[in-house]
């Protein structure tokens, strides 16, 4: 099945959802490696984030990460920025359940999303921002087969340090040639 993977699910995000993503944006220790601001939101904010960013806009599709096997809801992938006369888009996970880190749940979560942005939208290409010290998901988007475009050197200010954001990129003949390799 397109949304499914052996240990996730993908859902369509609705507005239930928002009192659990309210939960994952304000833990700063979930949005140290992906939310450059580092601020606390009100559920307003959330709220109105929710519905006019993540739920109202038609450039972007987004999902709720269910481990399959208790029917937890342990992250949030998207798609944004959708640009449907050029192919493209930006895609966007966060694992917001920490004891699920480092257990490959965000691999899976992110191929399914991946096999549907180049499968079923056809889109030509999917980028991505990461931060400079983000080992881990850096290792996982070149495993993927994400390829390092550019980088905006020290525009991020995290713990003290200077950090580049790294910009990374993946067509989808690339990402089809990998998949055969991997069959």
């Amino acid at each position: 099945m397109l949304f499914e993977s052996s240990r996730v699910r993908l859902r369509k995000m609705t507005e239930e959802d928002t009192e659990l993503y309210h939960k994952w944006r304000n833990d700063v220790d979930v949005m140290h490696s992906t939310n450059p601001s580092l601020d606390v939101y009100s559920m307003e904010a959330t709220k109105e984030f929710v519905d006019h960013v993540i739920l109202g806009a038609p450039a972007a599709k987004s999902y709720i990460m269910v481990e399959k096997g208790n029917e937890i809801p342990i992250g949030i992938v998207s798609l944004i920025g959708i640009d449907y006369k050029n192919r493209n888009a930006e895609c966007i996970i966060d694992i917001g359940e920490k004891e699920y880190w480092g257990k490959g749940y965000g691999s899976e979560g992110l191929k399914l999303l991946l096999d549907y942005a180049f499968y079923e939208m056809n889109l030509h290409r999917v980028s991505l921002s990461v931060f400079s010290f983000n080992d881990r998901a850096i290792h996982l988007y070149t495993k993927i087969g994400f390829q390092q475009e550019g980088s905006s050197r020290q525009c991020l200010f995290r713990d003290g340090e200077w950090h580049d954001i790294i910009h990374m990129g993946l067509l989808q003949n690339e990402y089809f040639e990998k998949q055969e390799k991997n069959v």
